[in-house]
């Protein structure tokens, strides 16, 4: 990497890190962009989930989830293969899939039916013993709302049972959960979560710009963020650094306030 002279960035951490996480939502990239993500910004991503069912929809799959391993990203199939596996009755076939794949990563979610938290629980304890495990909380349904105290307790509860990183729900779309329908974060509800969860155990599905920005400004460069476009991976390390416009002013020191724009 070719050298600055930049003073005043922010320290960023470095794989393998447990917080500054940046999970990408590969919805179906072939194994040749996947190559090429790794090539141009293979450092910056920590997860990469292969979202809902694209996994068995697509082709060459386990040759990509090689390519993304050998780059050390940790790869799982997205919470709804998951449920679509549960709400068969076929969970042993869930293993066996995603063994075939050679992932070392799952993601356990409830937010497409409907699943007794302690059966969730179960589940996440279970799969903690031979995987990493993220969990979801939060309704992929914009008309569920869940009050913010039944999140907190699902959220310590699932940490409790083994998950590596608990995921704030927001959808690829980012405008449920965590956030309203405009896509605006529900600002009083993550206030309530942070006031009980450590912040260093969750991970915010971010998808869309606005979002980023709003994590990075009030909760600093390392916070973990999630459902990142591939594409979109370099210019979210640019607002963490305070390399962009829409947090340039973040991590610089009062005296330059006055170059602020008004």
């Amino acid at each position: 990497m070719i050298s600055n002279n930049l003073s005043f960035l922010p320290d960023r951490t470095t794989k393998p890190r447990q917080n500054g996480i940046a999970m990408v939502m590969d919805k179906g990239l072939s194994v040749r962009e996947a190559e090429d993500l790794v090539e141009t910004a293979g450092h910056l991503a920590d997860f990469i989930k292969l979202g809902f069912g694209t996994s068995i929809a697509g082709n060459r799959v386990k040759e990509k989830v090689k390519v993304y391993q050998q780059a050390n990203i940790k790869v799982y199939v997205g919470g709804t293969l998951f449920e679509a596996f549960v709400i068969r009755n076929i969970f042993d076939d869930y293993l066996r899939y995603i063994d075939q794949l050679g992932l070392d990563s799952v993601e356990v979610s409830d937010g497409s039916m409907i699943m007794d938290h302690d059966v969730k629980c179960e589940y996440i304890h279970k799969l903690s013993k031979t995987y990493t495990v993220l969990s979801e909380v939060g309704s992929k349904e914009s008309g569920i709302l869940i009050a913010p105290g039944r999140w907190i307790e699902m959220m310590q509860k699932e940490l409790q049972a083994g998950s590596f990183k608990v995921i704030g729900e927001a959808r690829e779309t980012g405008n449920v959960g965590i956030y309203r329908a405009t896509g605006k974060a529900h600002v009083a509800l993550i206030n309530r979560i942070l006031a009980k969860v450590q912040s260093d155990k969750l991970l915010w599905e971010a998808p869309l710009k606005a979002q980023q920005v709003w994590f990075i400004k009030n909760f600093g460069a390392n916070v973990n963020l999630g459902n990142i476009a591939p594409a979109e991976l370099i210019s979210l390390e640019t607002l963490r650094l305070g390399l962009r416009g829409d947090t340039f002013f973040s991590f610089l020191p009062e005296e330059f306030s006055k170059f602020q724009p008004r």
